[in-house]
């Protein structure tokens, strides 16, 4: 089924550029292609039917009834692309941007795949291959093992790690990502029943089952380098984003820039990126992650192959498209600024407002209708979502609904920002991680910059709050009672 929206009249398009992603980056992507003059081509499954980004591409194409395989199928996505045109794929984040097979499919049938290479994906997305890459260029790593062999020796090797460096360890799939695939192991009895499960998981979320361990860096905070490289020889830096709020290995809240007060260490680890995306050739968007610990050491984590969630903090304080800058250098361009010209000011904070419980294990929304959708806005604001009043959020995707970022040239003016946009958002129907934000945003800790990967577990009096106490949340209820009472007049 092939969809043609009215945003084909005007002038004339450059070329089509087939979006494989659903949701907010789906209609990110979009923005930026219709932008440069391109056409964007979408594609969606059946539960997505009702989304916003079919409606504002030129063209949408229904791959199938899914849930998630077709937006999974390699051949559906490239027959798609090639009945409609598209000369070029956007993957955007999750589903098939760090898949290399994918990547090189698109090299096969002569489309331009927006990203790194096939080649460059592999490399950077097997972790242990990855770590040998920044070894032999001398980038500071934690110690780690190679992939631990099959059976027993397998469980040699790991619990004779474990006696050299000590415990706490971490247990990793060597393919995994997005926090997926992690164990921390703390002794050796937990080591022995831990490595079968883990490979097991790998199997299953990454269709291999190799793992590797690394050392625990305690309560570190965790910093990334937005990196950006052409095809002509440069490649440069954004900056520098906290990441260290995160639930079980997954970000919950970004900041740009780092929160970290000394500069020179933050264009240390700036340099550091820039070295490491050289040293493994890399071309296009991606992402240099750090751990540092409580004394300011800082090791290399991993590159992420992609456009991250996180990118709208970077842009916010750069004033430079992410995007914009990653279609250009697919198709050849050179990059248009050079390192001096890259400037950040003031902060930014990005929180993802997703349908969920967070009193209750942020247990998901899903199958619930958007009642009452009532955005924030002003000075200094950006939301990337794609909900509306009377939306069923599926059950079967992702639980993010939008993406809250604001800016402000002071930490406090930032902070103050964010917490009048959270106490002026109204999104009834499912629950939300609004109220959660809310009482991080006035949380004395966070007010103040001090914070790392272990605040969320050791700040348990965030989730302490009321669902909505606010007058807007008051009248959001009343405005939602209305309407419910309006199309059910003999309800109770």
């Amino acid at each position: 089924m092939l969809v043609c929206n009215a945003n084909t009249k005007g002038a004339p398009l450059k070329k089509k550029i087939l979006v494989a992603n659903r949701g907010e980056i789906a209609i990110r992507l979009i923005r930026a292609i219709q932008e440069l003059g391109h056409g964007a081509v979408a594609v969606y499954e059946t539960p997505d039917e009702m989304s916003r980004h079919i409606r504002i591409a030129d063209e949408a194409i229904l791959l199938g009834d899914g849930p998630r395989c077709d937006y999974l199928n390699i051949e559906k996505i490239i027959s798609a692309a090639k009945k409609t045109g598209a000369i070029a794929i956007h993957p955007g984040y999750g589903f098939l941007a760090e898949n290399p097979f994918f990547a090189k499919a698109c090299e096969m049938a002569d489309i331009i795949f927006i990203g790194p290479s096939s080649e460059i994906i592999t490399n950077l997305g097997n972790k242990v291959t990855a770590r040998e890459i920044m070894s032999d260029a001398g980038i500071p790593m934690v110690p780690g093992t190679p992939n631990l062999s099959q059976g027993k020796e397998g469980i040699d090797q790991a619990l004779a790690f474990g006696a050299e460096y000590g415990y706490p360890v971490m247990l990793k799939a060597t393919c995994g990502g997005g926090g997926r695939g992690i164990r921390r192991i703390e002794n050796d009895q937990e080591m022995v029943e831990e490595i079968p499960m883990a490979r097991s998981e790998a199997l299953a979320s990454f269709n291999d089952d190799s793992v590797y361990l690394e050392k625990v860096v305690l309560n570190p905070k965790h910093v990334e380098v937005q990196i950006l490289a052409d095809s002509h020889g440069n490649t440069l830096h954004l900056g520098t984003r906290d990441c260290s709020i995160q639930r079980r290995n997954q970000k919950l809240i970004e900041i740009a820039p780092s929160m970290i007060e000394d500069q020179g260490l933050l264009d240390k680890i700036c340099e550091t990126a820039v070295k490491a995306a050289k040293a493994s050739n890399y071309f296009n968007a991606g992402t240099v992650e750090f751990l540092l610990d409580s004394d300011f050491n800082y090791y290399f984590l991993e590159i992420n192959t992609r456009v991250q969630v996180e990118h709208t903090v970077t842009e916010m304080i750069t004033g430079i498209d992410i995007v914009r800058n990653q279609i250009n250098l697919a198709f050849g361009y050179p990059l248009s600024f050079t390192q001096e010209d890259v400037k950040p000011r003031g902060h930014a904070i990005e929180v993802r407002i997703n349908a969920e419980d967070p009193k209750n294990d942020f247990m998901p929304e899903g199958g619930k209708q958007v009642s009452v959708y009532r955005s924030t806005g002003g000075f200094g604001v950006r939301l990337d979502g794609f909900v509306y009043q009377g939306y069923v959020i599926p059950e079967v995707y992702d639980s993010l609904l939008v993406k809250l970022t604001v800016h402000g040239f002071t930490w406090d003016e930032t902070v103050g920002r964010l917490r009048r946009c959270l106490q002026n958002f109204a999104i009834r129907g499912p629950k939300t991680t609004i109220p959660f934000y809310e009482n991080i945003a006035s949380e004395k800790d966070f007010l103040s910059g001090n914070f790392d990967t272990s605040y969320i577990d050791t700040h348990p009096h965030i989730f302490l709050y009321d669902e909505d106490s606010s007058e807007v949340g008051k009248l959001a209820r009343l405005i939602a009672e209305i309407h419910y009472r309006k199309e059910n007049p003999y309800a109770a």
